[in-house]
């Protein structure tokens, strides 16, 4: 399968062609569902804690003694019953960490390239090399694109590209990502994925059998 290349004017340039397994390969909304389920997971902190009844402050003595007070029995301040006591089976800190095989991982942002493509929802830039940071420079790309008020994902392959970084900052609809350390999620949470030629040669090769 081959996609039109275009620059960033919106005229075409060439063709790029498409990896067979690309498209051939079984597409799974299962395991794509996994990949991400698993990245947001990842993301979890697990940072969420209170204090039990040995973490609170201050219980050594016995409040009163045992009996002739006509009250209940009581041993320390830090008892849960207590306004400022400990907590009973609070949340503790703990690792969310859910580990995706390689060959899922892969198999489910292939997916989502070959959904993008055969729905005509992915796009390639020969480059993306501008000459100032100015975010109304990079709208009128947009607006050369017909991708105006469209929710993007643009991968690049060049990490040093500061004008593109800039000029997309204030652009709530746009999302740049390297390809390098694309995930799942980015790919898929976009209505349109926007590619240059380096990172689609990283990704074909990184996402090879």
């Amino acid at each position: 399968m081959k996609l039109a290349l275009k620059n960033i004017n919106g005229k075409d340039v060439g063709e790029v062609s498409i990896p067979k397994s690309f498209i051939e390969s079984k597409t799974s909304s299962s395991v794509v569902r996994q990949a991400v389920l698993a990245e947001m997971v990842n993301l979890r902190q697990g940072t969420h804690s209170s204090k039990n009844r040995s973490s609170v402050r201050g219980g050594g003595k016995k409040p009163w003694k045992q009996k002739g007070r006509g009250v209940a029995r009581a041993g320390t301040i830090r008892s849960p019953l207590w306004k400022g006591g400990g907590t009973v089976f609070g949340p503790e800190p703990h690792s969310y960490n859910h580990k995706l095989s390689k060959k899922l991982s892969r198999l489910a942002r292939k997916s989502v390239l070959s959904s993008k493509a055969v729905d005509g929802n992915l796009l390639v830039i020969d480059n993306f090399k501008l000459d100032n940071h100015k975010t109304s420079g990079f709208y009128s790309i947009l607006k050369n694109l017909n991708l105006l008020n469209r929710k993007l994902t643009i991968l690049i392959g060049d990490s040093g590209n500061k004008n593109l970084d800039m000029s997309t900052r204030n652009l709530r609809n746009v999302h740049l990502v390297y390809s390098k350390n694309a995930s799942t999620y980015d790919l898929i949470d976009c209505e349109v994925l926007i590619i240059d030629q380096d990172s689609a040669n990283l990704l074909s090769d990184s996402l090879k059998d």
